[in-house]
């Protein structure tokens, strides 16, 4: 079993917040909707599901198409998505400082 992400530890571990953690995560990629439903561990018709949201809250926008597969990423002009990414990056910073702060263990040697 994998750790979750901070983001999902912070606003929980639902459909929405599985594909919105990966998209943030990879923000600058473009994705179909089979990617993004595997690499967010959820089920394709879990993803039709909450899709017509993702699409009418303009969360993710259309990008290419490649033969037969329509390629979506996230909408990085949209507010709500911009404050999310200042969240993801605040949690990944705090995780790193947290982490550059904890004292390192010492090494005994004995000779």
């Amino acid at each position: 079993m994998t750790k979750n992400s901070l983001f999902i530890e912070l606003f929980g571990n639902s459909p929405t917040i599985r594909i919105l953690d990966f998209l943030l995560t990879e923000r600058e990629l473009d994705f179909s909707i089979s990617d993004m439903a595997r690499n967010s561990a959820i089920g394709r018709a879990t993803l039709y599901r909450i899709w017509e949201q993702l699409i009418k809250n303009k969360i993710i926008i259309p990008t290419r198409i490649i033969g037969k597969s329509k390629l979506y990423k996230l909408n990085l002009n949209n507010q709500k998505i911009k404050k999310l990414i200042e969240i993801d990056d605040m949690l990944i910073l705090e995780e790193l400082r947290s982490k550059a702060e904890k004292p390192k263990p010492k090494i005994k040697v004995t000779v």
